[in-house]
């Protein structure tokens, strides 16, 4: 009797030593996917190793990213290159794949290098990398000084640019020689937890939920400065931060357009994506997800963005697709079909998260074309 009694404890002492231990591994992977790492490329993309190198071009490990088609930046610790198409006719391994090489903005693309694919094309600032005039401005946030870049335009509409999951205020120059064609001023935001700005109280990210408080304070700064009209402009949690502003801000009416890219939706994918790319272990990825969602105030009853089709007042470009691992295209191709005479869906294959720009520079380019030309 006294051994099975003594078995029966320690069966029950492991178990709730396993159950304690999976709570703390839960709220440990939960505290990872929610803290954000501008600047450095999301996690789950496969490393590719560089093969060689020639006059224009790159040889990469053969993949379905390195595979994906358009212009993208591949970074290493202290690289950054640019790439453009892949080249099918150049001579290749079996195992690689050759793509143009645009430029090599730092460091050196040794043989076996390891780098990541990212939608990041441009480092430096408008001035020294695209050649564009702006002015460092702070925007007045709730938690501090907010950086940003101006680049003036003579239109009285602006364009709010705001970065997402892993990016950073270069992230979007990729759109900024385009805007400045049509002479529309851009305010590129960097907010809570990007270098220059204020920590997040918490020190976590909580995909748009407490941000859009700061593109609030730059649809602020922007009606102070001389604009009469905005047009939001974001990338994955950025996107997440306009649908939030555009339902919540008290400027609201200042806003004539929503641009949405790769928007996050949904809060549950998004975080179990983060989670499992950070290599939480399968068993405990459950726990992971709902201490993220409850750290971050991501609970049952608030609604994600985009939950109330019906909320929507203005006129709203998404460009999404199918091959978004990260933030899934579900609920973007449900909002379009819920308002379709307000939100028009561009679909983007072949394209990562954040990248849909990058798969098609001039497609995107000629949809935010036709889509601005009535706002301006």
């Amino acid at each position: 009797m006294r051994t099975a009694t003594a078995t029966a404890a320690a069966v029950t002492t492991a178990l709730l030593g396993a159950g304690v231990a999976a709570v703390a591994v839960g709220r440990y992977a939960a505290a990872a996917a929610l803290r954000p790492e501008p600047g450095r490329p999301l996690p789950g993309g496969p490393r590719l190793s560089i093969h060689s190198t020639a006059p224009g071009r790159v040889a990469l490990t053969r993949s379905l990213t390195s595979l994906r088609p358009g212009t993208h930046g591949l970074v290493a610790p202290g690289v950054h290159a640019v790439v453009g198409p892949v080249l099918p006719d150049a001579e290749h391994d079996p195992d690689t794949v050759v793509r143009e090489l645009l430029s090599v903005t730092h460091g050196t693309l040794a043989p076996g290098t390891r780098v990541t694919l990212t939608p990041q094309v441009y480092v430096g600032d408008p001035r020294t990398t695209l050649g564009l005039d702006h002015a460092d401005v702070d925007v007045p946030g709730e938690l501090g000084a907010l950086p940003a870049w101006f680049v003036p335009g003579v239109r009285d509409t602006w364009v709010i640019t705001v970065h997402g999951l892993g990016g950073t205020r270069e992230h979007p120059m990729v759109v900024m020689p385009f805007l400045h064609r049509h002479r529309l001023p851009v305010l590129d935001l960097g907010y809570r937890g990007d270098l220059g700005a204020p920590a997040s109280p918490d020190g976590l990210g909580h995909l748009g939920e407490s941000e859009w408080r700061d593109l609030d304070a730059a649809i602020r700064y922007a009606v102070r400065y001389g604009a009469r009209r905005v047009v939001l402009h974001g990338w994955s949690t950025g996107a997440a931060m306009a649908l939030h502003a555009a339902e919540r801000s008290a400027l609201a009416d200042r806003i004539s357009g929503l641009v949405l890219d790769s928007p996050v939706l949904d809060w549950h994918t998004t975080l179990r994506g983060l989670a499992a790319a950070r290599r939480t272990p399968a068993v405990v990825l459950p726990l992971a997800v709902r201490a993220a969602e409850g750290r971050a105030g991501l609970r049952a009853d608030h609604r994600p963005p985009g939950a109330d089709p019906g909320a929507l007042r203005v006129p709203v470009l998404i460009f999404h697709g199918p091959d978004d691992s990260l933030a899934p295209w579900g609920p973007s191709r449900r909002l379009a079909a819920a308002r379709p005479d307000l939100v028009t869906l561009h679909t983007v294959p072949g394209a990562g998260h954040g990248a849909m720009w990058n798969a098609d520079p001039a497609g995107y380019e000629e949809a935010l074309r036709r889509f601005l030309t009535p706002l301006m």
